[in-house]
């Protein structure tokens, strides 16, 4: 259990700033993802 709290410890803070820059990326896909389905849309036009 002591050898534990030190990798858990260490791996937190890189998994926390993972998740937070996944947090922001899939935002920015959703837009990239809906500027594609409408391009066929714009190209008609």
């Amino acid at each position: 259990m002591d050898q534990i709290i030190p990798v858990i410890s260490e791996v937190g803070f890189p998994i926390a700033v993972t998740l937070y820059l996944l947090y922001r990326i899939e935002s920015k896909l959703d837009l990239v993802v809906q500027s594609i389905q409408n391009l066929p849309d714009r190209m008609k036009g």
